[in-house]
């Protein structure tokens, strides 16, 4: 992986693929990083088992992958979720 993150970046690349509804392909978009990427990058910034336990969570998971989704969700974050722009929550 040539490009560097912020630690703040690194934070929501790592917690939007713990999100099973977040699919790879929003991660993309959001930080020009694949599939790949992510794994390799959740490889290098984890600990082994916390890591082999994301992969085993995720691996085929119809959810992290759009084209495997039903087509009916349309959207990349649950609609409970607070509105997020530019990587930052709202406040209350």
């Amino acid at each position: 992986m040539t490009r560097e993150f912020s630690e703040r970046e690194l934070d929501r690349i790592i917690e939007m693929a713990w999100e099973d509804r977040t699919p790879f392909e929003a991660i993309k978009y959001q930080f020009n990083i694949s599939e790949q990427q992510t794994i390799e990058l959740m490889r290098k910034h984890m600990k082994p088992s916390s890591f082999k336990m994301w992969r085993k969570r995720v691996q085929g998971r119809k959810t992290k992958h759009a084209l495997k989704r039903s087509s009916s969700v349309d959207r990349f974050k649950c609609n409970r979720q607070r509105n997020i722009s530019n990587n930052k929550v709202s406040k209350r």
